[in-house]
């Protein structure tokens, strides 16, 4: 007999439907899976033989084949697990074929016939068109954020058949878990001085620049990019949902239901190039500028990252999506994130003091070449961060909020939106050119830049979106003014360390 049955299987952060077929019938003893499963996916076959004799079912005597159609995919994990339970004892009569009418199953098995939750539930449950879905009772309120009330759980093998004989009633949906209090980021008003560095995280924030601060240690720059995720308007629904599916493809868990404020990631030194981009042999998992969708990547001390890691984050700042190509697998990954970096201008960290610095000249060479020209090029704002003066930590006046601040930054945001556009630093050459053209005083400014060679033509892009992003702030409109395109010259000066390489 052969029986049907609709599950998924994860293809990088999205779910493929897969359709399960079972075949048993005459011929020798023995059970074989095709279709394209990895080696977890392969195991199936043991998985589920424990599962069903211990939980009192017959394991057919009979020639078994499990199909996993489409073929062209590999299928990937132990996501499969239940349905190819399920149609085993549909195709050896154990259950009638009327019990699985409209339904699909999704879920991992245990030996003694629990069903367990896989990562990558929610594009999973997403992936699979059917009247009910059946999942674990662990990944109930995931699955319900995609397949509202479609969603059934059943804790084992048996309870789930005497459910779909209707023998028992469906198990009792588990309660919503408890969502935590929220945490309170930390606040801008505790930054002392630093009115430039201040200014520098309003516009980032404001429209999507990428930020580089370089200063010695202490100077204050972990903490104010620590500040920036606080500054940020929550994720709108396409976002959220994005980025939830990432986490959850990820295998993160999601306590809160849908990530509705902008992440923060902020990985170790270091971490490869495959942690940093997401990869994998097999299975494609997301990386950290992944999980940093919608959100914030802060790369602490950059120049003790490898060369190779930071410039694998060349095309994926530009594109907003990391490519991910395997023999056998092709899978696109979103990973449009705010970049802000920090460094010392000295392996040793008191550069910014020639008679204090201990470095030799092969260290310093060899610290500066971490960070390629082309990678520099994409920071919007760089600036140089110094330790803030005594009276100021001591004395000083107390600074603005993160609230007053993330209101101003809620406006241009939505100013942003109006232009049809998330960020001012998403803009293409003719959308500013359309909404926010220069003024004659400020295209000299810019010209004489380029003519001098102290601006490229990505540069120039990059500088007039500042300018705009100022400009919303201030609440101006029309033409971009010489002091709009100055202040953004000013957030984008070369700070010593990169003076010191160009000289170099």
């Amino acid at each position: 007999m052969l029986a049907t049955i609709p599950s998924a299987t994860l293809f990088g952060v999205d779910g493929a439907p897969v359709t399960v077929e079972v075949h048993v019938g005459q011929g020798l003893p023995g059970f074989t899976v095709v279709g394209l499963p990895d080696t977890s996916c392969r195991e199936a076959r043991d998985r589920v033989r424990a599962a069903l004799l211990t939980s009192g079912f017959e394991w057919p005597d009979k020639r078994t084949t499990v199909n996993l159609a489409p073929t062209s995919i590999r299928k990937i994990g132990s996501s499969l697990d239940v349905a190819i339970a399920i149609a085993v004892l549909v195709a050896s009569e154990q259950v009638p074929v009327e019990a699985i009418d409209g339904r699909g199953f999704v879920g991992e098995l245990g030996l003694d016939g629990t069903l367990r939750h896989v990562p990558g539930m929610l594009s999973l449950v997403d992936a699979v068109q059917c009247g009910q879905i059946v999942v674990p009772p662990s990944s109930v309120f995931e699955a319900q954020l995609v397949a509202g009330d479609r969603v059934r759980c059943a804790p084992d093998m048996r309870s789930l058949v005497d459910a779909l004989t209707a023998e028992a009633p469906w198990p009792r949906l588990p309660d919503e878990p408890p969502i935590p209090p929220p945490v309170d980021p930390p606040e801008l008003s505790e930054v002392r001085g630093h009115p430039l560095a201040r200014t520098a995280l309003e516009v980032a924030a404001a429209g999507g620049h990428h930020l580089l601060m370089i200063g010695p240690p202490g100077a204050g720059k972990t903490m104010l990019a620590q500040r920036l995720p606080g500054l940020l308007p929550d994720l709108d629904d396409a976002c959220a949902l994005e980025a939830t599916r990432i986490h959850s493809a990820a295998g993160l868990g999601l306590p809160g239901g849908l990530i509705r404020r902008p992440p923060l990631r902020a990985p170790h030194h270091g971490i490869s190039a495959v942690a940093m981009v997401g990869g994998g042999s097999i299975r494609i998992r997301p990386g950290e500028i992944s999980l940093a969708h919608a959100g914030v990547l802060f790369l602490d001390e950059l120049g003790e990252f490898s060369a190779v890691v930071l410039d694998s984050l060349r095309q994926p700042l530009e594109e907003g999506a990391i490519r991910i190509a395997r023999a056998e697998t092709r899978v696109e990954v979103p990973a449009r994130f705010l970049l802000v970096a920090a460094m010392n201008p000295c392996p040793c960290g008191e550069g910014v003091v020639p008679a204090a610095c201990r470095c030799t000249d092969r260290s310093l060479e060899r610290y500066r070449r971490r960070v390629s020209g082309p990678l520099l090029d994409r920071f919007d704002l760089r600036l140089d961060v110094h330790r803030p003066d005594p009276r100021e930590l001591l004395h000083g006046d107390p600074a603005e909020t993160s609230a007053d601040v993330a209101r101003r930054v809620a406006l241009v945001r939505q100013r942003s939106l109006d232009r049809g556009v998330r960020t001012n630093a998403e803009l293409t050459g003719r959308q500013l050119e359309r909404c926010a053209p220069m003024s004659v005083p400020a295209a000299e400014l810019v010209e004489r830049a380029l003519n001098a060679g102290r601006l490229s033509a990505r540069g120039l892009r990059r500088v007039w979106r500042v300018a705009l992003t100022i400009a919303d702030l201030a609440g101006d409109s029309g033409a971009l003014t010489a002091g709009h395109v100055a202040s953004a010259f000013h957030l984008r000066s070369e700070p010593g360390f990169l003076a010191a390489q160009r000289a170099g």
